[in-house]
């Protein structure tokens, strides 16, 4: 998921400290040293940059040459203009040529990263809003399909010359590796692209509704018919009809579907005049309909006559690598329905999800990640938004990482500091008696001997040293952290200040939660506000990084 961002300055120094700033935040980076370098490298089809950074003031074939250059070979790359002069006129020439920001150098780095993120977004947006204009006009097609695996590019092939006919299609995949949109791309690469496609779930109709919602009935055929109804067929005329599921018909339907499919033409439940249609079918199915022909449930001669161009959809776990990419675009869809800020999903939780084997294939990815969106309060998904998955992958674990626990005895309660950060085994209301408290985990009091130098009862705390501890539920073994815990009283007796007590606290639990700061917030009892907050009066950012 790394966005190319393509840097065009005839500054050397410029051009460097760009590519340090920007390949530092994770993009790659191409870099020309100018206009005519740039406009060659424009010209291969197969260099396709996510962002430009473009100097506008360059010798030979400035910014606004390049850009007008760009206009006319159809290249529409989200472009930030930088430039020495930032002069109004400037910069409305700039917009009107196509650039979406504009910065003046020397921009600072936080100006730059942010420039980029919001080109960024705005690229995924159009792209969003482009394919949902597509499927409702019914001109979705295979260009617009999320699919760059070989398994999916071959599949496509097949599907690209299936679209150049009228020859039914049977489409077969495991339930959500989607069939229907497939079918929609099929329609919207042949000669029926913008014409209607009509979806009919045939598992989901009521047995004794199938043939009048297929083919409509007239006035007072039936109990309830109230008025004329056109079925599916007619509403699919000139268009596309999609059977899903369509081994579930019941075999009297399955009659008269045949004979549709055959004449071109259908009748309505009570009447009796034949009404011509002109549809294409496409058929998909999720069960093995070899077996259920075998077995009686379905009709050999209908099968064959659906039957004509089949193609089978590989599922989600035998094409990892369009994973990414769905991914990206699940973001971007749901960010934008829940009005979240969130840019993408990080290089681990992308590695965790391409290790599951998504047994609910694209339809489970899509509900996996509107999920983690609904929840996340970052601007990028982590491994921690997907503890249903972790669950399921060796070598993840289900919750935020958290640092051990410090464990330590409680003998000699009187003789030493109170310690903040683990469990009191006198104190009736922890986990030692069973009982339940309100104070955060991380504020439990740790009683014990404790001298101010890292001696705790006589032994040195650390890595290398395990310390003795009484009875727990939790019996895991697990190393104490570096410190023996957080004193709140110095080492002369007296009580050290709240404001010093709460730095500790706070530095303790973002070592503990690697920094996963709604966590933090969590345990310590706070808002996030109030975290990031305290952190900057604190000064504790610099310490933690």
């Amino acid at each position: 998921m790394t966005n190319t961002i393509f840097i065009v300055d005839d500054d050397p120094t410029q051009r460097r400290i760009l590519q340090q700033v920007i390949s530092r935040d994770g993009y790659k980076v191409v870099a020309a040293e100018g206009g005519p370098e740039a406009y060659a490298m424009l010209q291969n089809s197969d260099f396709k940059p996510d962002v430009m950074i473009l100097d506008l003031m360059m010798p030979q074939l400035d910014g606004f040459m390049l850009l007008d250059k760009m206009n006319a070979m159809g290249l529409h790359i989200p472009t930030i203009v930088q430039t020495a002069q930032g002069g109004i006129d400037t910069i409305v020439k700039a917009m009107q040529k196509g650039a979406k920001d504009f910065m003046v150098k020397p921009a600072s780095t936080e100006r730059i990263l942010i420039s980029i993120k919001n080109a960024l977004e705005t690229k995924s947006l159009h792209k969003e809003i482009i394919r949902i204009n597509k499927t409702k006009s019914g001109r979705f097609s295979f260009g617009d399909l999320i699919a760059a695996s070989p398994a999916m590019e071959r599949v496509k092939q097949l599907g690209l010359k299936g679209a150049q006919s009228n020859i039914p299609i049977l489409i077969e995949g495991e339930s959500g590796v989607g069939k229907e949109v497939f079918a929609r791309a099929i329609q919207g690469s042949g000669t029926r692209s913008g014409k209607p496609f009509i979806t009919v779930n045939c598992g989901a109709i009521p047995e004794n509704l199938v043939e009048s919602i297929l083919f409509g009935h007239e006035k007072g055929s039936f109990t309830g018919a109230t008025h004329k109804q056109i079925g599916k067929f007619a509403e699919a005329d000139t268009g596309t009809l999609f059977l899903d599921e369509v081994g579930e018909l019941p075999l009297a339907t399955q009659v008269k579907l045949l004979r549709a499919i055959q004449e071109g033409e259908i009748e309505p439940v009570g009447s009796s005049r034949p009404v011509k249609v002109d549809i294409r079918i496409i058929s998909a199915t999720n069960k093995d309909m070899i077996e259920a022909v075998k077995n009686g449930e379905f009709r050999e001669d209908l099968y064959y006559r659906l039957n004509v161009f089949p193609i089978n959809i590989p599922p989600l776990r035998a094409r990892l690598e369009d994973i990414a990419e769905l991914c990206r675009h699940f973001i971007t869809r749901f960010a934008v329905e829940e009005g979240k800020n969130i840019t993408g999903l990080s290089l681990q939780a992308l590695e965790m999800m391409s290790q599951y084997t998504w047994p609910g294939n694209v339809r489970q990815l899509e509900n996996t990640i509107f999920r983690a969106v609904i929840l996340c309060e970052k601007n990028e998904l982590d491994i921690s938004d997907f503890p249903q998955i972790a669950a399921h992958v060796d070598g993840y674990i289900s919750h935020t990482p958290a640092a051990p626990e410090p464990r330590l005895t409680a003998d000699k309660y009187h003789q030493g500091p109170a310690m903040i950060g683990s469990p009191n085994p006198n104190n009736r209301h922890n986990g030692y008696s069973g009982g339940h408290t309100h104070i955060p985990d991380l504020m439990q009091p740790l009683v014990g001997q404790y001298d101010g130098a890292g001696q705790y009862n006589g032994q040195q705390y650390g890595a290398a040293n395990s310390m003795p501890q009484p009875p727990h539920r939790h019996t895991a073994a697990m190393q104490p952290p570096a410190t023996a815990g957080i004193p709140f009283l110095s080492q002369n007796g007296e009580m050290r200040r709240l404001e010093d007590i709460e730095a500790d606290m706070i530095r303790l639990a973002m070592s503990r939660y690697r920094g996963h700061m709604s966590e933090v917030a969590r345990k310590l009892g706070i808002g996030r506000s109030t975290l990031y907050r305290k952190v900057n009066d604190l000064g504790l950012q610099q310490n933690q990084e």
